[in-house]
C-alpha cells in the first residue's frame, strides 16, 4: 500500500530521502517496507541508487530479531555507497539500555542497578545477546544521536534532552559517543532514564521547544520516532498510523508502531516541503 498524500507529492524520482522508525525487531516487515519503496530487491540488496535512508533507532526489543534488523541496517550502510546512496543509522534508547545490560552483566551480582531487569521490562529479547558479536555492540556503540539532512533536523526521541548534551549536532555526537564509552553505570542509568522521556513537542510550550531545537542544531523541521503515533494521537489501537506533523508544523512523528500491531507501520520519503509519499505496510498479512 502507498498512500500520496495530497498537496505534499513532488515530481521526484525514486531516489530520494527515505526515513523509518523504531523497528523494534520487526525484520520481516521492514523488508516488506524495504522492498515496496524499492530500496532492497528480494536479496536484500540495497536497489536504492542515490536514495539517502535514515533509521531513527530503536532497531531491537520488543520485536522477535532485533539481531537481525541491525545485521541488516548495518549491511546497507556499507554497500548503499557503492552505488552513490546513503544510509543513516541514529541511536535509540533501546539501544542504550541493550547495551548497558550487557556492559553490566556480572558487575553488581546483586543487580542493585537493575539494568538487565529494565532491559526485560522494556521488551528485552534474550536471543539478541546471544546473537549480536563484539563488532555489532561497538557499532550500536557509535550511532549518533542527531543527524541534519538538508532542512530536516533527524532525531530518536521527542525530548529536550539533546540540548542539554551539546551546542552542535557535532558537540552532541561526541558527547553520546563519551558517555557510551563511560565504566560508570550511574552515567548509564542517569542517560538511560533521561532518553526515555517523550511527548516535550506536544505540550503546551512544545513549539517553541521545537524552534529552540531547530534553532540550535540547524534545520527548518524535526522528523522523530521514539513515541508511537497512535500514543501522540491518544488513540490506542490496532491502527497502521500514518505520520503526524503537528507544533507548528514543526515536528513529524514517525514511529507506526511496527512492532506492536499485526498491520502497522510505514516508511515515508520526505521532500523539503514536508512528507512526499507514505509506503506502508497494512494488507501484506501476518507477520513471518
Amino acid at each position: 500500500m502507498t498512500v500520496h498524500l495530497p498537496g505534499e507529492l513532488l515530481r521526484a524520482p525514486v531516489e530520494g530521502l527515505w526515513v523509518v522508525a523504531d523497528v523494534h525487531g520487526a525484520l520481516d516487515k521492514l523488508r516488506v517496507l524495504l522492498r515496496r519503496a524499492r530500496l532492497i530487491d528480494e536479496g536484500d540488496r540495497w536497489t536504492g541508487g542515490t536514495s539517502h535512508l535514515v533509521f531513527l533507532g530503536d532497531y531491537m526489543d520488543r520485536g522477535p530479531d532485533g539481531a537481525g534488523v541491525v545485521r541488516l541496517v548495518r549491511s546497507l550502510e556499507a554497500s548503499a555507497p557503492l552505488a552513490g546512496g546513503r544510509v543513516t543509522a541514529l541511536l535509540g534508547n533501546h539501544e542504550v539500555m541493550f547495551l548497558a545490560a550487557l556492559r553490566f552483566a556480572g558487575y553488581d551480582p546483586q543487580d542493585h542497578y537493575g539494568f538487565r531487569e529494565y532491559w526485560l521490562a522494556n521488551g528485552g529479547q534474550p536471543l539478541d545477546t546471544a546473537r549480536l558479536g563484539a563488532e555489532d555492540q561497538a557499532w550500536l556503540a557509535a550511532r549518533p544521536a542527531l543527524a541534519r539532512v538538508g532542512r530536516w533536523l533527524f532525531l530518536h526521541a521527542d525530548s529536550s534532552l539533546y540540548l542539554r548534551l551539546g551546542g552542535s549536532v557535532e558537540a552532541v555526537n561526541a558527547h553520546v559517543v563519551r558517555l557510551l564509552q563511560s565504566e560508570a553505570p550511574e552515567v548509564w542509568g542517569h542517560f538511560a532514564n533521561a532518553f526515555a522521556d517523550r511527548l516535550a513537542f506536544a505540550e503546551p510550550r512544545g513549539e517553541e521547544l521545537a524552534r529552540r531545537l531547530l534553532r540550535t542544531f540547524g534545520g527548518e523541521r524535526l522528523a522523530h520516532g521514539h513515541t508511537p503515533v497512535s500514543l501522540l494521537l491518544d488513540n490506542p489501537g490496532p491502527e497502521p498510523g500514518t505520520p503526524v506533523l503537528y507544533a507548528g508544523h514543526l515536528c513529524l512523528a514517525l514511529d507506526g508502531g511496527l512492532a506492536y500491531y499485526e498491520d502497522a507501520g510505514f516508511l515515508v520519503r520526505l521532500s523539503d516541503r514536508g512528507v512526499a509519499e507514505v509506503v506502508g505496510y497494512a494488507g501484506t498479512g501476518a507477520l513471518g
